[in-house]
């Protein structure tokens, strides 16, 4: 049966926004970019994307260890991340994925953020978002 596996991710989006700049500015090299926006037109806006991603994780799925390692990357950048979201008008988002086994003796992980990242998460004006599915059957 497949196992548990899961990863989290801090992205920022928004329309009109080169995330090469985002990376210079905030000196942390992202895992993935999409900068569709940068070249599109008002009459038409695209939504950019700049986000530092975790590796995925599978078996021990510690959702708080996750969230803790990718707040190590990033907190010490809190001033110029909150810069860039105001001067881009870009969206901040926690993100984490998982992908649940069907297998009745996998552990069901928990699912929950520590003080520190939620205060984090709340001085840059972040939101939360968790997305889950259930594994296929192998």
């Amino acid at each position: 049966m497949a196992s548990n596996q899961a990863r989290a991710y801090f992205g920022l989006s928004g329309y009109h926004f080169n995330p090469d700049d985002i990376t210079r500015l905030l000196g942390i090299q992202p895992t993935s970019i999409n900068a569709a926006g940068a070249s599109s037109g008002l009459d038409k806006p695209v939504i950019s994307s700049w986000e530092l991603s975790t590796e995925t994780v599978t078996d021990e799925v510690d959702v708080y260890k996750l969230t803790d390692k990718l707040l190590k990357q990033i907190e010490p950048a809190k001033e110029k991340i909150l810069q860039v979201i105001k001067s881009h008008n870009l969206s901040p988002r926690l993100g984490v994925e998982l992908v649940l086994s069907i297998d009745k003796d996998e552990t069901c992980p928990d699912v929950g953020f520590g003080g520190r990242t939620t205060r984090f998460m709340a001085d840059i004006g972040a939101f939360i978002n968790v997305d889950y599915k259930l594994s296929e059957r192998v």
